[in-house]
């Protein structure tokens, strides 16, 4: 009885939370949400970032540019903080701020770190399609 009520609950969570990743700006890295968007299934890019890093400012216009087109329009995105989020950096494994992480399908498909090219932040996420 409590495992169906305890997968019930998942469920709920996982379909209120996982369209809201894909449809509003970047979201602060909560591990709650950061576990329905997995087991959402869902590509989403995860952003560790630093507000005095100078590629991490680069980055994050390029990461908005690319989720405003129609082909990314369902990427959802996390924010972790590089200087007070050391939590969440061990939840995704991120040694360095500038760092980028796809995931789909449950899982990491790819990581980059200090990419500030379009084309090359464009790639990764094409990896998650």
């Amino acid at each position: 009885m409590i495992t169906r009520r305890l997968a019930i609950a998942c469920l709920v969570a996982i379909a209120t939370v996982a369209p809201a990743v894909a449809q509003e700006g970047p979201k602060p890295f909560d591990k709650a949400a950061f576990d329905a968007a997995l087991a959402a299934g869902g590509p989403f890019v995860v952003h560790v970032t630093a507000p005095w890093c100078p590629i991490c400012r680069a980055q994050k216009p390029i990461l908005a540019r690319l989720r405003a087109e129609p082909r990314f329009k369902d990427f959802g995105q996390f924010e972790v903080d590089f200087d007070s989020d050391k939590a969440s950096l061990r939840v995704v494994n991120a040694r360095l701020q500038s760092t980028l992480i796809v995931y789909r399908g449950g899982k990491e498909i790819a990581r980059t770190v200090g990419d500030r090219e379009e084309g090359w932040i464009e790639e990764l996420m094409e990896k998650a399609l």
